[in-house]
């Protein structure tokens, strides 16, 4: 079904709402679209679905553009909005969207619960994936969920992606000549690599490349899922068994071309609404939950190798702090390869001219054993690189490009008495920058730190107090031809939870501090805060605030179910 309102949609949703008034709404902090509202749209649903026992069964749709928004491809931008409901007892789940096997979106769902049930709508601007919708392609949306004893929750889902006609006032949104997939190719699920081991791929690139940049998408999972609050091997058994997992909390992603180190990240800690306490994630999540952080490297000074027409090797990996690099399992990575090229059809020359590049981050872990058998450590890291060339396409433009990355870490942990209590204090931050001609081309700035705060009130470790403050604050410039954002969001999340055999409970609150900024002027901020699930503030400003305030209804919290949640060396 097509519209041609975004206001018809926005009343609908507001009607569903209030007839569902009892649902808990979750919701992640993040700003507005930022899209033009006064541009004629065309709304079509992509897909719905209700994922049920879906392990191994994605939805995958053809997907066709639309034909009745502007020429096709031509678009001011392009937006998704994908609404899900959830009546039932379930565990979080990881959601992968692709679209010609390359990720575009990976999310999370808010864990439900019985009686009502929640809902949740999350907006995402996809504007820069505009050579993937302005094609034919197959659409991939793998959720895989589990329905057995003890688990009934169903997640229903819509999609739908609205598309702004471009015009004098909002004329064509910039974006790359083409994206190539940095994936498993299977047309049949999320298409993420596993890691480890290694995960590579050959790619053949056309000749005339201009530019060249690689978006990453990483999540840790499984045994890696609380990866910051991993120990050092050499401090693992001096804990108590089942404590958390080893190997450290140190995480370096790497890009590699033909074996060599293109470009890291030292990703976010993204904590979903299964971990640590439920009752801290009711009905605000943690940030990025809904839309997980993706990362940029210009890979334009390796122009002169990757244009030479031949197959290239791109790898992905993590590594850890220790004398090793091992990691547990496991890690779900893809990325993508976001390409323009030159007018002309000449094979673009040129040569890299200076690679400074070490393989490994340095890294250093220092700690001890205290006679009482306090256990304290902490490990640090670095990096920097810098990588030179001269670029010459067939039309004739002579560019330099200079790509840098500098980043630091630290994460101290302490576990006192017989490890239950439990400290952590982490922080990750750098700078990366391109300059093509002296003018920035990629910039990313950022600092994410946290602290956590485990006290098991008990020996049998079932029941606890905790508490989380952490931060994104990062400044980026993705790539020439998408928006400059800067976003600082700051959340105090604390709880205490009870395992029981009659029906797990607890409390918790969360306060939330988000500001945004980006290059058009844009601002929005908003401040909301919740206890047991209730919203007790809620304020909004900025030019992309709401002219109406955001009503939440009320929910009866004792009848709120949680699952036990995951915890380090507990998943």
């Amino acid at each position: 079904m097509w519209t041609h309102s975004v206001t018809y949609a926005f009343c609908i949703f507001l009607l569903v709402h209030w007839v569902i008034a009892a649902r808990l709404v979750d919701f992640q902090v993040a700003q507005p679209l930022t899209l033009p509202q006064n541009a004629r749209q065309c709304t079509v649903q992509i897909l719905e679905r209700t994922f049920a026992f879906s392990y191994g069964s994605p939805e995958v749709v053809q997907y066709t553009p639309p034909s009745d928004c502007g020429a096709v491809g031509s678009w001011a931008g392009i937006s998704l909005n994908f609404t899900v409901t959830s009546n039932g007892t379930q565990y979080d789940r990881l959601g992968i969207f692709t679209l010609d096997n390359v990720e575009f979106w990976r999310t999370s769902t808010p864990e439900p619960t019985r009686g009502d049930g929640i809902i949740w709508t999350y907006l995402k601007d996809v504007t820069r994936y505009t050579p993937l919708f302005a094609k034919p392609g197959l659409f991939v949306l793998q959720l895989d969920n589990l329905i057995e004893t003890g688990l009934d929750g169903e997640y229903a889902t819509t999609l739908h992606a609205t598309f702004y006609s471009s015009s004098d006032q909002h004329p064509p949104a910039l974006h790359a000549v083409m994206i190539i997939p940095i994936s498993t190719l299977a047309n049949n699920s999320g298409d993420v690599a596993s890691v480890p081991p290694p995960f590579s791929l050959n790619v053949t690139l056309p000749r005339n490349i201009a530019t060249i940049y690689a978006e990453i998408i990483p999540s840790g999972n499984g045994n890696e899922e609380f990866w910051s609050m991993n120990v050092p091997n050499e401090f693992i058994d001096a804990l108590p068994s089942g404590t958390t997992f080893g190997d450290g909390p140190f995480r370096e992603v790497r890009l590699l071309l033909d074996g060599k180190v293109a470009g890291v990240v030292f990703p976010y800690l993204v904590v979903f609404t299964g971990g640590i306490a439920p009752t801290l994630w009711r009905p605000i999540t943690a940030y990025a939950t809904l839309d997980l952080p993706t990362y940029f490297i210009d890979l334009t000074p390796f122009v002169p190798t990757l244009a030479d027409g031949k197959s290239h090797v791109v790898s992905l990996d993590v590594l850890s702090a220790e004398s090793n690099h091992s990691i547990n399992q496991n890690w779900y990575v893809t990325a993508n390869l976001q390409v323009t090229l030159d007018k002309s059809s000449k094979p673009t020359t040129g040569q890299m001219t200076l690679y400074q590049v070490e393989p490994f981050a340095s890294t250093s872990t220092t700690g001890r054993v205290h006679a009482n058998g306090e256990v304290d450590f902490t490990v640090t890291a670095s990096r920097n690189l810098r990588i030179e060339s001269q670029i010459r396409t067939g039309s004739g433009l002579e560019t330099n490009v200079v790509w840098s990355q500098s980043l630091s870490y630290s994460n101290t942990q302490i576990y006192a008495k017989n490890a239950s209590v439990q400290t952590l204090v982490q922080s990750s931050s750098g700078t990366f920058l391109s300059t093509h001609n002296g003018s920035p081309a990629l910039s990313d700035t950022f600092s994410f730190p946290a602290a956590v705060n485990f006290t098991y009130l008990d020996p049998t470790w079932t029941n606890w107090t905790t508490a989380i403050d952490h931060s994104y604050n990062r400044a980026l410039k993705a790539t020439p031809f998408t928006l400059g954002t800067t976003i600082q969001e700051h959340q105090v999340a604390t709880a205490f939870f009870q395992l029981s055999s009659g029906g797990n409970f607890g409390n918790g609150t969360s306060d939330n501090e988000f500001s945004y900024v980006d290059t058009l002027g844009n601002t929005y901020r908003r401040e909301v805060g919740a206890v047991n699930a209730s919203i007790t503030y809620d304020q909004e400003s900025g030019s992309l605030a709401a002219s109406h305030s955001t009503s939440f209804p009320h929910v009866d919290y004792k009848q709120l179910t949680f699952l036990t949640p995951r915890l380090p060396g507990r998943g």
